[in-house]
């Protein structure tokens, strides 16, 4: 009897299956099964989050375009329909803009800005961590310095001087523009530190093992060592602080924002929200703060019990 022809593509079907049993099998998924908090943060996390990816396609109205807005709806309650018949299941704001378009689109700029300003942090932190924790020395001096000065100060304070200096020095027609990608850069340096203490602290243990050893004898060069052999070995908690980092970036972007000195007006965030909310709280429209607010509570919760979940996921000794 032959056997049949077997097709090129069982042995990696085969291999995909194995890698998922596994995952399956693994203990940071057998810890997420046991956690019910967690299971329901990543489901909050995963709605916000697809809400503010496909807001163009999700929202009822576009908030933005003026176009589409009518003063007859503004002030319309929660739940009912303006003068004009459109319905607003979270209200409209003074200038007729519907609350749950202005969150989706608003949680889009929040997203933005903390995915983007925790990845420009961690980045730099790994960096500098390596660079400091390897090397030692003048350089382990001086970075740590730099760290403990800017650890001593709130980091708010930090990214508001940031971002003072960056609007002094940008052309007035070009700011507006610039702003979000100054926002970024003004609370990714002001978070960096964490980073390189941490992988400073992970580099000086993983710098004394035989395999780093091995790679020194055999003449390969130091930031090759870094890169292939150190930096897989001390991912795990940057994962940990890069995913509690988010939740502080989003925290401090709404802040900035709610003090006026974020994002512009054309392209507002759920602090941009709360802050315009703020103004018409006391004469009896409530849900134009409310909404926003409750939004960029979940969005910040959910995202930091994840990150305490995985924090005792990948330490055994929390198990």
């Amino acid at each position: 009897m032959t056997d049949l022809p077997h097709s090129p593509e069982q042995p990696v079907v085969a291999a995909k299956v194995s890698r998922w049993k596994m995952f399956l099998a693994s203990d940071i998924f057998w810890s997420y099964r046991r956690s019910p908090v967690t299971i329901l943060a990543s489901i909050i996390a995963l709605i916000l989050v697809l809400m503010a990816v496909f807001a163009p396609l999700l929202a009822p109205y576009d908030p933005f375009n003026p176009a589409t807005l009518n003063l007859m709806d503004g002030m319309t309650a929660p739940n009912t329909e303006s003068y004009t018949g459109k319905y607003f299941a979270f209200g409209s704001d003074n200038q007729g803009r519907d609350v749950l378009s202005s969150i989706m689109y608003g949680s889009r700029v929040s997203l933005f800005v903390g995915f983007a300003a925790t990845m420009f942090a961690m980045v730099m932190g790994v960096g500098l961590g390596l660079v400091a924790g390897y090397f030692g020395g003048l350089w382990d001096a001086f970075i740590m310095r730099v760290a403990d000065v800017q650890l001593s100060f709130p980091a708010i304070l930090i990214a508001l001087l940031i971002f003072g200096v960056a609007r002094g020095v940008i052309p007035a027609n070009q700011q507006e523009g610039a702003a979000i990608w100054v926002l970024i850069f003004a609370i990714g340096l002001a978070n960096w530190a964490q980073f390189a203490r941490t992988v400073r602290g992970a580099t000086m243990v993983e710098r004394q093992k035989d395999y780093v050893a091995a790679a020194r004898i055999l003449g390969v060069n130091p930031f090759l060592i870094l890169l292939r052999h150190v930096l897989p070995n001390v991912l795990g908690p940057v994962l940990v602080i890069g995913t509690i980092g988010l939740a502080l970036a989003i925290i401090e972007e709404a802040t900035l924002s709610y003090l006026g000195v974020g994002v512009p007006p054309t392209q507002p965030s759920l602090g941009t929200l709360i802050r315009i909310g703020q103004q018409f709280l006391f004469s009896g429209e409530w849900w134009i703060l409310l909404f926003p607010a409750i939004t960029l509570i979940l969005l910040a919760l959910s995202v930091n019990l994840l990150g305490d979940w995985l924090r005792d996921a990948l330490n055994p000794k929390l198990r």
